[in-house]
């Protein structure tokens, strides 16, 4: 059972970030790769594993369009020799760090393929690229566990890529039991039909959480994070057969009028389609114990982690104060005691 905080590499803040994050009991952290968002994360997982002897690092996520596998696969095998083998490699079909450029985002073979290709490179192997055999020759010299790969998936043929390609998958799914454990139950369909040892995958979640007494201090915590969740569950061939009529509506409509200008934001023209049922749904928010019930719930399922995106300091300076407090005094290790 692991706490993950999500985050991005604040320019010059990553020592920081790694110390807040150990100090409040969290297991790891992650930082995402949008180079036109936030600093580079490999460099900043490389300053937090100096500053910290004990928390995990993962990329939380980089896609399959910006990087060549092989520098990508270098990068976080360097995190990796840092760190001392505490290093995750999060990876998805891409979103604005690839819209914000004007590029589409992965399908589903493309990034399998992608995911393939990469695993070879991060196990030293040779990778056939463009008529052309090349690996990371200083790789195999250090005794090093390999990089786990962890695909963060919401459809279905992503879950199935994750499943075939990687050691790890992450759901982005929100906080709905249902959609998580269809998700797992695939997953392992999957590894089944491909004659993949079932203990080879593991499972977690990206989650908005914002635990606080007032409910409305609350939802504007997450309401950012939870329409860039949303969004995800919009894009193109996302099936909606387990999801909600009520939900479906929302998703679609933040989808259509999605404002990557102001990606990530409680403030931005598509937040006034998130409506308070959905984030209350969709997110964990409400008191301490409530957010500690539900968040119990979900590692029942056969999650191993949760990777959640705190509360937003945007929204509320104060409230995301006492929201950091709760989550780390009160819900943490009351999740930690019912394990």
């Amino acid at each position: 059972m692991e706490f993950w905080t999500a985050a991005t590499n604040a320019p010059g803040q990553a020592a920081q970030m790694a110390r807040d994050a150990e100090a409040r009991g969290f297991d790891g952290v992650s930082m995402g790769d949008t180079a036109t968002l936030a600093a580079d994360p490999y460099v900043g997982l490389t300053v937090a594993a100096h500053t910290s002897p004990k928390l995990k690092l993962i990329v939380g996520v980089t896609n399959p369009v910006t990087r060549h596998p092989a520098l990508t696969a270098c990068a976080i095998a360097s995190v990796q020799i840092e760190s001392k083998g505490r290093a995750v490699l999060g990876i998805g079909r891409g979103d604005s760090a690839v819209s914000k450029f004007g590029l589409k985002a992965a399908s589903a073979s493309e990034l399998e393929t992608y995911i393939a290709r990469l695993q070879g490179y991060l196990r030293g192997d040779k990778v056939e690229m463009n008529g052309k055999a090349s690996s990371l020759e200083w790789l195999k010299a250090l005794d090093l566990p390999k990089v786990p790969v962890d695909v963060a998936a919401t459809g279905p043929k992503v879950i199935a890529a994750g499943a075939r390609q990687a050691e790890r998958i992450t759901f982005n799914l929100g906080a709905n039991p249902e959609r998580i454990a269809e998700g797992i139950k695939l997953a392992r369909q999957v590894r089944k039909d491909a004659g993949l040892p079932a203990d080879g995958l593991t499972f977690g979640a990206y989650l908005p959480v914002a635990p606080h007494p007032d409910i409305k201090a609350a939802r504007l915590l997450v309401k950012g994070v939870t329409g860039v969740y949303a969004r995800f569950q919009a894009m193109p061939g996302h099936p909606s057969d387990l999801i909600s009529q009520e939900d479906r509506k929302v998703i679609e409509t933040v989808g259509a009028n999605y404002n990557n200008a102001h990606h990530g934001r409680a403030d931005a023209s598509h937040a006034v389609y998130l409506e308070d049922e959905f984030v209350d749904r969709f997110a964990a928010i409400g008191s301490a114990e409530q957010v500690a019930e539900r968040l119990a719930g979900l590692f029942k399922l056969g999650l191993d982690w949760l990777l959640m995106v705190g509360p937003n300091r945007r929204a509320d300076a104060d409230a995301a104060e006492e929201s950091w407090r709760l989550l780390s005094e009160v819900v943490m290790p009351e999740v930690r005691r019912t394990k």
